[in-house]
């Protein structure tokens, strides 16, 4: 198993938390963005540029995605077709994408973009939070536990 990032928009502490745990459990961390990214120098983190464009980054990821991957995203869209390919994807917030949520979730990301293009303010997401970095490190290791088990 593999992780990927979906670098470009992911927040700087969520790739320190999967930093620290591509070295602890010897597992790959792969990042993908439009632009040149600074790892660490460690053999289990790699970063990967892709051409700039509208989801470039996205399918690469899908591309090279290989079953019980795990990908980090907020990108719904890429979500669904990382579920679609029998991968797991968690946002950084701490929540997983699952086949019981992804329809939801597309639905609503779906509404607001409706919204925004007729005018409509909507505003952007919570900044984000002490908290969801706490979430999304209980969520990483439990998943990676489980993973371990398997």
């Amino acid at each position: 198993m593999q992780i990927w990032v979906d670098a470009d928009a992911c927040p700087s502490v969520i790739k320190e938390i999967l930093f620290r745990a591509a070295d602890r459990l010897q597992i790959a961390v792969i990042l993908v963005a439009n632009k040149l990214l600074r790892v660490p120098p460690s053999r289990f983190v790699k970063a990967i540029q892709v051409t700039a464009g509208f989801d470039v980054a996205d399918r690469e990821i899908v591309r090279m995605l290989q079953l019980g991957d795990l990908v980090i995203t907020a990108d719904i869209p890429l979500a669904a077709d990382v579920l679609e390919k029998g991968g797991h994807a968690l946002n950084p917030r701490g929540e997983f994408y699952t086949k019981d949520n992804i329809q939801q979730h597309l639905t609503m990301r779906n509404f607001m973009d409706e919204l925004r293009s007729s005018g409509v303010e909507t505003g952007g997401p919570a900044a984000f939070s002490h908290n969801d970095r706490h979430l999304f490190a209980a969520q990483l290791d439990r998943f990676l536990q489980k993973s371990r088990i398997r």
